[in-house]
């Protein structure tokens, strides 16, 4: 499902694709994450925990940009994945996304995985 944008002046910065693999809800940003187009990314991480879908693995491999909003839309998501009794996986961050989470200190608190392939290995 393609979620679109937001707002005409920020129109194709981030695209958020949704499928189901098995146990996991698999969520793949396309573009810049930030401030301007996190609720793309928030619906359907909250809109997968609220249907019972507690284990999302997001797929980072085309995410090229990610602030401080994004990353507390991650953090928002994990916490109600959490209390469902499910998780965030994160998988195939690109170097310029993985720095923010290093930086922060971010990275401790979720699960990261080299690959897509990874992350939905039970």
């Amino acid at each position: 499902m393609d979620r679109g944008t937001v707002g005409s002046t920020n129109r194709g910065r981030l695209q958020v694709d949704v499928r189901t693999e098995g146990p996991s809800e698999v969520v793949t940003p396309v573009g810049e994450l930030d401030h301007h187009t996190a609720d793309l990314l928030r619906e359907p991480l909250e809109g997968a925990v609220d249907q019972g879908r507690a284990r999302l693995v997001v797929d980072c491999s085309r995410l090229e940009f990610c602030d401080s909003t994004g990353l507390n839309v991650l953090l928002g998501a994990r916490l109600k994945a959490e209390a469902a009794g499910g998780a965030v996986h994160l998988a195939g961050m690109l170097p310029v996304v993985a720095r923010v989470f290093e930086i922060t200190g971010a990275d401790a608190v979720f699960t990261v995985h080299a690959s897509l392939e990874d992350a939905l290995r039970p």
